[in-house]
This record gives structure tokens, C-alpha cells and sequence, in this order.
């Protein structure tokens, strides 16, 4: 089942931020993440806030399928504009996540963008993107979304292999995410992302080979390697404390790591994000670096979280008690934290670090400063963009990152 949420203090009933949340608000980026919580079937890895066909019965008589999900986006859209209320920003990216948002007639997606358009306009370049499984789109479906202003696509691929995609309890058919981006590119995507996931029980170094191989070669222009983390709780957790399959150790996710990186540089793919390469700067995900640059995001559906201005709320996780709230005129929130001057600190490190750039040395206490200088001696920061003023991870520094970081935030 999904993960807990985090404690908090309660979000008020109409939404309402702090005025410092919305101070210099004009200086800051502003995205939209759309959570579409729905799945045909729960893949023994996941703990995301997903739900099936059988758990999407809401609460206080209201249900919440997938027929009226855009409708209730919608209202948390309008409720969005009613709380950030005269501020001038255009979105400037949207990305819509779930679960699978492919579940949902393309003309949902595109009502759902349709109403951030509306109610706050979109920055003339903005980048939307929607996440898709291989199996439930087409190239008319794909077609659809692109006239209906999504720019990017990105398609959970996972792997090539039939035997690790069965571990993983996907329900695709290899091949199948490579003619997605053939099906994309013909419907008008110029920036189209594959995901990958390494390191899952019975992997060989040639079936993660096989797997860069086949994505490099379907021609997307961002490419994403996540090392499989067995999360408590799920089916896969489950089925590893009873033997029925190994666990990947860590020293196997390391060279699973090494072999990603030195086969997607080949191909001309540039790392920018730990887990993330990229043909070109204008193929990173931009969305995705609004997070990373704390930035400020409005994120819509159960479960979401969101961050304006130093403040976190996060909405309630299960898609009837949301629908019931915003039925009841009242915001979907469940809980939220106002960030620290020292938390907001902290965090920049820990998501800065990860990026090609790194983090500014300024940001490190002395405790800090002083393990980066160890850190530049081990090889695990460059010890020219250190000389400059930047904390940047080398190779190795990668592979050890949440190491460096708690190292560095003291």
C-alpha cells in the first residue's frame, strides 16, 4: 500500500498561505504537478499513491473514478488561483504523474491542462509533460495530447527483458516502449523521456546492457536510471523476506550505475540530475529542476505535495476523501510545514548536490566546509569547482552521493 504521509500542522480550510510564502513570488518559477492516482493493476514494487479499480470508492457518499477526476483537478486548479490569488506568474511547467495518467481519455489530461491555462496562462515556452504507460496509448491518443498543448512524454519502460519486467510486476511487452517513441516523435513530441530501472533481483550486467542499448536506440532525447529501492510493504519486500528472490546488493547497483553512465555518454547523453541524462540542455526536464532548485510548485490531487515560498502542505492521500473535500468547498490539504531558514538551507544542499552544477560552497557551515575539503582529497567533489566556489560530485562522488550530502549539511 502507499507510504504514510508526513506529520504537519493543519492547512487552513480555504487554503490560505502565509503572506511570506507569496513574498518575491514574481522571482521564482512556478510549475503544476497533476496526480493522477489510478492503476490497472499495483506493480509489486511500487508504494507511490496508487490505487486500483476496487480501492476507488470515496468517502461520505462521493465517488471518485476516473469518468470525474479532470473535474476534480479542475476544482483544485480554480482553489489554486483562489490562494496564490493576483500573482502574475505564468506556469512555466506542468507535469502530470501518477500512477497512470494514460487511464484517462486524453481529452481529461488536456481539460486538466486546459484549466491551468485558464486560471493562470502559460509562459510562451512551457514545458507539459505527462507520463504514459507503453500499453495504454496510440498514436491517435498521442495525437490527441499534443494538439492539446503536452510537449513531453515521458514512457516507463523499466526494462527489456521479459524475465526482470515479470519481477517487477510490469505488463508490457518488450519492444513496446521503442514504438512509443517512434508513435511520439510522429505525433509532433520533440522532447520524449524513457525510464529505466536497475538493479531488480535476476538483473545481469548484460540485461541492464540490453536495456540501455534498446532505449538509446528507440532515439529519446532524456533518459532516466533509477537504482530499484525495495520499499516496506510491498509485494517485492514481501517476496524477498520469504526467498523467493534475491536482493540486489549495493555494490551491484554501483556498477549497474558506472555501465549506465559510460553507455549513455557514448551515445551522446550528457548527466545532469544523478539519476537523469540528456542530449542536449534543452532536453533536461525542466519540471523536474524546479524541485531541485526549490522553486515553487502547486501540486493537485490526492496525495500531492506542493511548495510555495518555503511553505510544504501535502493533500490528503486517498482520491474519495479528496473528492469529498473539494465537494464540501474546503481544500484537499491534509498537513504542511513552513520551512526554516536552516531547513530551507539544508535542503538545497541535499537536492543541489545532485545536480551537474552542484551547490554553492557558501551554503556549508564550517563542520561541512571542512568535510568538502576531505571530500575533494577522496576524489568525491572536483576539486577545481570547489577552488570556484561549487561543491560538484565527480563519478565517484555520484555513486556515494547520500554519503557526501549528510557529510556536508552538518
Amino acid at each position: 500500500m502507499p507510504s504514510a504521509l508526513p506529520d504537519g500542522e493543519p492547512v487552513p480550510a480555504d487554503g490560505s498561505l502565509p503572506a511570506s510564502a507569496l513574498a518575491g513570488a514574481a522571482s521564482r518559477p512556478l510549475g503544476f504537478y497533476l496526480h493522477v492516482p489510478y492503476c490497472a493493476t499495483r506493480c509489486g514494487y511500487c508504494d507511490f499513491n496508487t490505487y486500483t479499480a476496487t480501492e476507488l470508492r470515496g468517502t461520505g457518499g462521493v465517488l471518485a473514478s476516473r469518468d470525474n477526476y479532470a473535474d476534480l483537478v479542475v476544482e483544485e486548479v480554480r482553489l489554486a488561483r483562489k490562494v496564490l490569488g493576483d500573482d502574475p506568474r505564468p506556469v512555466r511547467t506542468v507535469f502530470v504523474g501518477g500512477g497512470t495518467p494514460t487511464l484517462l481519455a486524453a481529452s481529461d489530461l488536456v481539460t486538466m491542462l486546459g484549466a491551468i491555462r485558464d486560471e493562470f496562462g502559460l509562459a510562451d515556452d512551457a514545458e507539459v509533460t505527462t507520463e504514459a504507460n507503453p500499453e495504454s496509448v496510440d498514436p491517435a491518443y498521442l495525437a490527441e495530447l499534443r494538439a492539446g498543448g503536452f510537449n513531453r512524454i515521458s514512457f516507463g519502460m523499466q526494462s527489456a527483458r521479459q524475465h526482470v519486467l515479470k519481477v517487477l510486476d510490469r505488463t508490457h511487452t518488450p519492444g513496446r516502449p521503442e514504438a512509443c517513441v517512434a508513435e511520439a516523435r510522429a505525433a509532433g513530441f520533440e522532447h520524449v523521456n524513457l525510464d529505466l530501472i536497475y538493479g531488480t533481483p535476476g538483473e545481469t550486467d548484460e540485461d541492464w546492457r540490453a536495456s540501455l542499448d534498446a532505449a538509446i536506440g528507440a532515439g529519446p532525447d532524456h533518459v532516466s536510471a533509477y537504482a530499484l529501492i525495495v520499499e516496506e510493504g510491498t509485494q517485492l519486500a514481501r517476496r524477498i523476506r520469504r526467498g523467493e528472490v534475491p536482493m540486489t546488493d549495493d555494490d551491484v547497483h554501483a556498477d549497474r550505475y558506472l555501465i549506465a553512465d559510460e553507455v549513455l555518454a557514448g551515445a551522446g547523453f550528457d548527466w545532469y540530475e544523478v539519476s537523469n541524462w540528456a542530449t542536449s540542455e534543452a532536453g533536461r526536464c525542466l519540471h523536474n529542476e524546479l524541485y531541485w532548485r526549490g522553486a515553487d510548485w502547486w501540486g493537485a490531487g490526492p496525495g500531492a505535495h506542493s511548495h510555495v515560498g518555503g511553505v510544504r502542505w501535502w493533500n490528503v492521500k486517498h482520491p474519495g476523501a479528496y473528492a469529498a473535500a473539494l465537494a464540501g468547498g474546503t481544500s484537499p490539504g491534509a498537513g504542511r510545514e513552513v520551512l526554516a531558514d536552516e531547513d530551507r538551507r539544508v535542503e538545497r544542499i541535499l537536492l543541489e548536490l545532485r545536480l551537474l552544477e552542484g551547490c554553492p560552497v557558501s551554503l556549508l557551515k564550517p563542520a561541512g566546509l571542512a568535510a568538502a575539503r576531505k571530500a575533494v582529497a577522496d576524489g568525491l567533489l572536483e576539486g577545481g569547482a570547489f577552488d570556484a566556489g561549487r561543491a560538484v560530485l565527480t563519478l565517484r562522488g555520484r555513486l556515494l552521493a547520500d554519503a557526501v550530502v549528510r557529510d556536508l549539511v552538518d
